[in-house]
């Protein structure tokens, strides 16, 4: 018996979760990579799984999924490999957001009142220094989030994908995809140079590339990269002991102008390092790093955590997040052409809403019930499909 072909575009963690999901339910998947898996922007985000940042609507409906489902596959992959496993750092240590303003702090506690299902507690000012003893004493609201979680972002992209690899998946890295093959309006196969991989399904999971690639297959869908940095700094164990940020941080990631936006975004990794983010801004895919651009967001998160100040920066990295007009991640076939699947547009959120992701594309290639409703990510809306 045949099995459904699958060729997976993208081998960052969007890529690497429908691959793992795919090929654990049966179907032949191939992973096309133009360069190295979690190369691109999966390697350039903080690895953040959040419920906090998201209003009403299928986005939080797809994160609270998502957030439930990583406990779930990180298991499943140390029974698979222990050591992969280790390397995703999961951490459910939770989220805490902050108002420093009168203003802020009516808007944080109205925004937590509107997001049904998920865990919003209001912190006093003593259970907020008892849970971070560095923050700014100057808060006039708190919330914390137990549900939310960090990952390694590149551990969990390979983890994933290397999950994929024991089920069968292949993967194509350093390969670049240059056009489609059609037949009778619906996509047969990829081409790559002097060969045509061949599939019954073709899943463009390339993030902020996802618009180039999906013109190059005669679909083409309005993905744009908007660039974010961070500052990383030398090693401070337990300082940090949440996600940590400014309640203006809702603001912008919802921002609709191309201009720069910045806000207060501080958490540890493991390794005791301190990743301080986060900016906003439309450059297409221009990747300098802009002094000013690191001191706007130094500014702000000194304002939250006034310590850091004397504390050394030893790195700073940016990268592009996928974005649409209407910040609502596309998932869903073609209907311009068939066969043709798109998995992208989570802009800054990927990380968190990679593993739900995958598991409504199966459900959906599959002919299963999904877990939620996909109505609102389909690909026909008009922020997509415009020109």
């Amino acid at each position: 018996m045949n099995r459904t072909r699958v060729v997976v575009l993208g081998a960052g963690i969007i890529g690497a979760a429908c691959a793992r999901e795919l090929s654990r339910a049966g179907f032949d998947v191939v992973v096309v990579d133009r360069g190295r898996p979690a190369g691109g922007t999966t390697s350039h985000g903080e690895g953040n799984i959040l419920v906090s940042d998201k209003g009403p609507g299928a986005e939080l409906e797809l994160a609270k999924l998502s957030t439930a489902l990583w406990p779930q596959v990180v298991a499943e992959i140390a029974d698979e490999d222990a050591l992969a496993a280790s390397a995703i750092e999961y951490d459910p240590k939770g989220g805490i957001v902050v108002a420093t303003t009168d203003d802020g702090a009516r808007a944080l506690s109205a925004f937590a009142a509107t997001q049904s299902g998920v865990r919003a507690e209001p912190l006093s000012p003593k259970e907020l220094a008892e849970a971070e003893p560095a923050v700014t004493r100057e808060v006039t609201a708190a919330f914390h989030y137990p549900e939310d979680a960090q990952v390694q972002p590149a551990g969990a992209a390979l983890a994933l994908l290397g999950s994929a690899l024991r089920h069968g998946a292949r993967l194509r890295s350093d390969t670049e995809v240059v056009g489609a093959t059609v037949h009778k309006g619906r996509i047969t196969g990829v081409n790559v140079p002097g060969e045509v991989i061949e599939a019954d399904v073709v899943v463009n999971a390339a993030g902020p590339w996802a618009g180039q690639v999906s013109a190059l297959l005669g679909a083409p869908i309005a993905i744009r990269p908007r660039r974010g940095e961070v500052l990383v700094t030398t090693p401070m164990p337990g300082v940090i002991r949440h996600k940590v940020y400014d309640a203006d941080y809702v603001g912008a990631v919802g921002a609709d102008s191309g201009e720069l936006q910045t806000s207060a975004v501080v958490e540890s990794t493991w390794g005791g390092t301190v990743l301080i983010g986060s900016s906003r801004r439309r450059v297409e895919f221009d990747d300098a790093i802009r002094p000013d651009v690191l001191s706007a967001i130094a500014v702000k998160a000194l304002k939250l955590f006034p310590s850091l100040a004397d504390v050394a920066v030893m790195r700073a990295y940016g990268g592009f997040r996928p974005y649409v007009d209407d910040h609502l991640p596309v998932l869903g076939e073609d209907p311009r052409l068939a066969n043709l699947w798109h998995a992208t547009g989570h802009e800054g959120a990927g990380i968190g809403l990679s593993v739900g992701t995958a598991r409504l594309l199966r459900e959906l290639l599959t002919g299963t019930e999904p877990a939620m409703p996909v109505e609102e990510f389909t690909v026909d809306r008009p922020a997509v499909v415009a020109a």
